[in-house]
């Protein structure tokens, strides 16, 4: 599965969130199904939205690319560190963390 065409067809089918306070509120309200990672995040960011990965079962997709890859995959012309799938529309998105 290309992880890439699924995050932008979650973006263009679905409803995503962007960025870091977005995710953080969606999580801890439980809306967001799922929550993706940049690999350049901030350390102390990573751990926070790793805790509330735990405390909600939401699964974490580590993204491979930087946040200006992700940003470009998304179609924004800003960085995106850290994105919530609130709805994964037509995309598959969701199974990008099933082992």
């Amino acid at each position: 599965m290309d992880a890439n065409k699924e995050i932008r067809r979650a973006v263009d089918t679905g409803k995503i969130v962007f960025g870091f306070k977005e995710t953080e509120k969606e999580s801890m309200i439980g809306k967001a199904k799922m929550i993706i990672l940049a690999k350049n995040i901030e350390q102390d960011k990573k751990e926070k939205m790793e805790n509330y990965s735990k405390i909600g079962k939401i699964p974490i997709y580590s993204f491979e690319g930087t946040a200006k890859e992700l940003g470009a995959i998304c179609g924004k012309p800003f960085h995106i560190n850290t994105l919530a799938v609130l709805d994964k529309g037509k995309s598959d998105v969701l199974k990008l963390t099933a082992k």
